[in-house]
Order: C-alpha cells, then sequence, then structure tokens
C-alpha cells in the first residue's frame, strides 16, 4: 500500500496542482516556485508577457511554465493555467491515479507564503474531496479561499477598510459571508474549472469567480492564512478597478 493510500492528505497532495500567475516578477518566482515545488509535485508558472526574466527563473526553480506573449491580465492568465490542468485531468489523456483533483492558486510576489498550502490541503481533507468520496463531494462542492481578515494589524489602513466594504458587497452577491474576498490565495475542485474558463480577464476576475461559484452551489470555506507584504509595487489602479468593481456588482445585482 503506497503512502497515498494509507493516507488522504497524502492523496490530495499527490492529486493537486498549483497555478501561479506572474508578471515582471523576476525578483521573487523563483523562491516562490520553487517552495511551492518543495509542498506539490506539479507548479505551473503562467508568465503574462513579462520582458524580464520571470519564465527562466521559474524554469529554473523546477516549476512548468506558459508564456502568453503579450500581458493580457491575471485574469486570463489564471484562465490559462486552470485550462492547462483541466486538460490534464481528462482521462483519455492520463491515467486515472495521475488526474489531478485540485488547484490552489497563489501569486508570484510572496504575499502568499508556499508553506501554507498545508492549511488548505487539511481543509479539503477535513470537507470531503472528489477523490476520497466522489459522491459526497457533488452533493457538498466547496472552494477554499484565504482569510487574512484575523490577522489585520499587519494590513495597511486602507486596505483594511476597502477589503471589508468590498467583502461585504461581494458577500451579499454571493448569499454567503466570506470574511476577505480580495484573497487571491484558493483551492478549488477541478469539477468548478469548465464554469470559471469565462469572466472578466484582469483583478475583477478574481471576485466574479466568488459570485459564479456560489452560484453553481459551491460553499466558499475560509482558510486562515498570514499577512504578508512585500516590497512588490501593487499592480492594482484604485480608481480603475473601484469602477470595474461597481459595475460587476451592478451587473449581479440586476441578475439576481
Amino acid at each position: 500500500m503506497t503512502e497515498a493510500e494509507r493516507d488522504p492528505l497524502a492523496r490530495i497532495r499527490s492529486k493537486t496542482a498549483a497555478v501561479i500567475p506572474a508578471y515582471q516578477d523576476e525578483k521573487h518566482i523563483g523562491d516562490i516556485a520553487r517552495r511551492t515545488r518543495e509542498r506539490l509535485d506539479h507548479v505551473l508558472v503562467v508568465d503574462d508577457g513579462s520582458t524580464d526574466q520571470t519564465a527562466q527563473r521559474a524554469r529554473e526553480a523546477g516549476a512548468e511554465v506558459i508564456v502568453h506573449t503579450q500581458n493580457q491580465g491575471k485574469g486570463e492568465a489564471i484562465k490559462t493555467g486552470l485550462a492547462h490542468w483541466l486538460g490534464t485531468s481528462n482521462p483519455s489523456r492520463r491515467e486515472p491515479d495521475s488526474q489531478i483533483g485540485w488547484v490552489v492558486l497563489l501569486d508570484s510576489d510572496g504575499q502568499h507564503l508556499p508553506e501554507e498550502i498545508d492549511r488548505f490541503l487539511a481543509a479539503a481533507a477535513s470537507l470531503g474531496t472528489p477523490e476520497l468520496d466522489a459522491n459526497e463531494a457533488a452533493m457538498h462542492p466547496t472552494f477554499l479561499i484565504g482569510n487574512r481578515m484575523n490577522d489585520v494589524a499587519r494590513m495597511p489602513f486602507i486596505r483594511r477598510v476597502v477589503n471589508r466594504y468590498m467583502s461585504s458587497g461581494i458577500s451579499w452577491a454571493c448569499g454567503q459571508k466570506i470574511p476577505d474576498t480580495q484573497c487571491g490565495y484558493r483551492m478549488l475542485d477541478q469539477q468548478l474549472i469548465p464554469e470559471l474558463l469565462g469572466g472578466g480577464d484582469r483583478f475583477d476576475y478574481e471576485t466574479e469567480v466568488l459570485i459564479i461559484a456560489s452560484r453553481k452551489g459551491y460553499r466558499i470555506e475560509s482558510v486562515p492564512i498570514t499577512t504578508v507584504y512585500t516590497d512588490q509595487v501593487s499592480k492594482i489602479r484604485p480608481v480603475r478597478d473601484a469602477v470595474r468593481f461597481f459595475k460587476l456588482m451592478w451587473r449581479y445585482r440586476k441578475n439576481s
């Protein structure tokens, strides 16, 4: 009997892949990819049109790499990664025991600690997974998202206020409470991937994903993670992204 057969957590780990969207992040991506590879065998970095050495650093760290020829936005990078692992999960392409059942999403700039992937794996094991009980998973599908709001002392004040405001609005649209909707550290089962290959192409995509999952009957479960802020320059543009947020909320409010 293999370790994966003896240990449910090891079984989940063996069937979990990572997607790391990256853009102009040669400084951090090698370290993040290497540390992620220490926890998962399947790690994909999607270089979203970088002009620096992001792709090269990721390959040197042992990650598989897909490169966009031009910048398309974080949402498109995530979708590229999800589609890649969905294809890998196709039984016609691989042996059943090697199929990917879960995908972890984390950022490339160090704000998400790869070591905390273990927290998501443990949460998935406690909830039941497609690998362990397909019938139960279909009845109670789950989407895991990081929650930094138990560690707000490290979060800049304005981000804390904006995060709470946006999380309140998005929780309403989802019909369930999600304390930290702006967290990009997530884990989802591959059954949901086909539903997530549409939607936005930039930061509003991560918001729309939560609404789509909720309306497909998925519980959004929170996993406590560490709040980390690095020297990376934020790619968020407050005015532009605020406009996108309100447009998205208006669209789903009209359709609710």
